[in-house]
């Protein structure tokens, strides 16, 4: 700009005087050619602004394809693992109707001569190694499945808020506790004198050194 500034000053300086009316012809000639380049280079200078915001729209355009990709994306992996878990579940309840069927099947091999031996319950419990106490994961029972089910979630216990709201439930005597400190052992009599038993602790102080 400070270029275009000093150009233009020597180009004034180059006009002839307007008291000269022999060159106003020259002189309307030169301001139209200089017009006519001032236009010409405004014209550039929008161009090479439009192109300045093609290209931030081309990299804003760019940007948003990126962040719908990984949206898109997001979006698959949330639903590939909602199948993948409806995938696990089904083949562990097919686990666990063939595990069913196969016991089934060889309660029937057992019973092959139509002698079933009933179950005795009392003998059952009696004996801590019988499928009471401890059934075995090979016949189909699981006993720590959904084991976290039964864990007690509180929100009195597990935030600080709750923790905060229980300590102001509870009574002064529990968050202040009041300590009486404990008088001292009179050893004097009201007279002055020294108490029979704090003479005989003496004495045995004494005789303990």
């Amino acid at each position: 700009m400070i270029e275009r500034a000093r150009e233009k000053r020597a180009w004034e300086d180059t006009l002839p005087p307007l008291s000269d009316t022999s060159q106003f012809e020259k002189r309307r000639r030169m301001m139209n050619a200089m017009e006519r380049k001032e236009w010409a280079f405004r014209e550039q200078e929008i161009e090479k602004l439009q192109e300045i915001r093609l290209e931030v729209l081309k990299e804003l355009l760019k940007k948003r394809d990126e962040n719908q990709n990984e949206v898109n994306m997001a979006r698959l992996n949330a639903q590939w693992s909602k199948l993948q878990e409806a995938k696990e579940a089904k083949l562990a309840q097919i686990q666990r109707k063939h595990v069913s069927a196969i016991r089934k099947l060889m309660g029937k091999g057992k019973n092959i001569e139509g002698k079933l031996e009933r179950r005795n319950i009392i003998k059952d419990y009696c004996d801590y190694a019988s499928q009471v106490y401890g059934p075995l994961s090979r016949l189909g029972r699981f006993p720590d499945n959904n084991s976290e089910d039964f864990v007690v979630k509180n929100h009195y216990l597990n935030t600080y808020e709750g923790l905060v709201e229980l300590e102001s439930c509870l009574p002064d005597f529990v968050t202040q506790p009041r300590i009486k400190p404990p008088k001292p052992k009179v050893t004097t009599t009201k007279d002055g004198f020294l108490k029979r038993a704090a003479r005989v602790d003496r004495e045995l102080a004494e005789v303990h050194k």
